[in-house]
């Protein structure tokens, strides 16, 4: 692994931007020219997992990609409101500060709440949709492993202190585990590489409204409730068929609220999708985004 600390970065060759929230580095990618398309990553991702996507279609959009706050390349303040409430609420001051419309909104995971938070608040500037694994309404479902992270003790000592989390998402997320090299591991864990830079991980973990008495339930509730206002835009769902996480139980939901939307359902990809399958993910998301212009 120490041999490949930094050969990660020929992987992600993009210039590094950075937005000041209140003393806080909020860093995102801005590359190509056109219409927007804004990437929202999930955890414990960051921008780099969008990096193939973004090497392409740079050639005819412009491609945004932050990093939210305690990942990736943006600072990791220890103390800080890691919340659903302000992740929206960062991405809001992003857009807002670089005046997009027309945006093409792309999210996986946390994205998906996170990205649609943002949407449900201005629609007008969302022209499309483009989902891989991930929900942006409440579900049940959620795994006993995730239930277990959340514990007090437990989940600090495997998410910060054994770094569990992140590595094991990088083994187990990417089913084509060929694809996931010294170097793309390295890319993957280079951001979360100490205990204080692991703090967003625990966070979001923490984060999960498991029941309706948690602080984030209400703001996801008010996503979930925004979501029918986009039945009419199109949207694309790309979805790893081996995520134990988000099931097809969960795309089927999104089938059920978007049943006009494009599905490519991916057997042999897991929630690492984008990874799995990027060759055949590039050419539907070109072709979509055509067809929609």
């Amino acid at each position: 692994m120490n041999g490949h600390r930094d050969s990660w970065r020929k992987l992600y060759p993009f210039e590094s931007h950075f937005l000041d929230l209140e003393g806080v580095r909020y860093h995102y990618v801005d590359e190509g020219r056109g219409e927007p398309v804004v990437m929202v990553h999930g955890n414990p991702t960051w921008s780099f997992y969008y990096r193939r996507l973004i090497m392409d279609l740079r050639q005819s959009y412009r491609v945004i990609a932050p990093d939210h706050v305690g990942c990736g390349l943006s600072d990791k303040p220890q103390r800080y409101d890691y919340t659903l409430a302000r992740h929206i609420a960062n991405l809001e001051t992003l857009l807002e500060r670089l005046g997009l419309k027309k945006i093409t909104l792309v999210v996986h995971d946390w994205g998906g709440p996170i990205g649609m938070g943002y949407a449900v608040r201005h629609p007008d500037r969302v022209a499309r949709l483009v989902i891989f694994n991930t929900v942006a309404f409440w579900s049940p479902e959620i795994p006993w492993f995730l239930r277990l992270c959340r514990l007090p003790i437990f989940g600090p000592i495997t998410i910060r202190g054994l770094n569990l989390f992140a590595g094991v998402a990088a083994l187990v997320g990417c089913r084509h585990r060929e694809r996931m090299t010294g170097e793309v591991k390295a890319g993957y864990l280079s951001p979360y590489d100490s205990y204080a830079n692991r703090v967003a991980v625990l966070r979001f973990v923490q984060d999960i409204p498991v029941h309706a008495g948690h602080p984030t339930f209400s703001v996801l509730q008010a996503v979930e409730g925004g979501l029918a206002q986009f039945r009419g835009r199109p949207m694309l769902i790309m979805w790893g068929g081996r995520d134990p996480v988000f099931t097809k139980r969960l795309l089927q939901s999104w089938r059920e609220r978007f049943p006009a939307a494009i599905v490519r359902e991916i057997d042999d990809a897991g929630h690492y999708v984008v990874e799995d399958a990027y060759e055949r993910i590039i050419p539907w998301l070109r072709e979509f985004l055509e067809k929609t212009a």
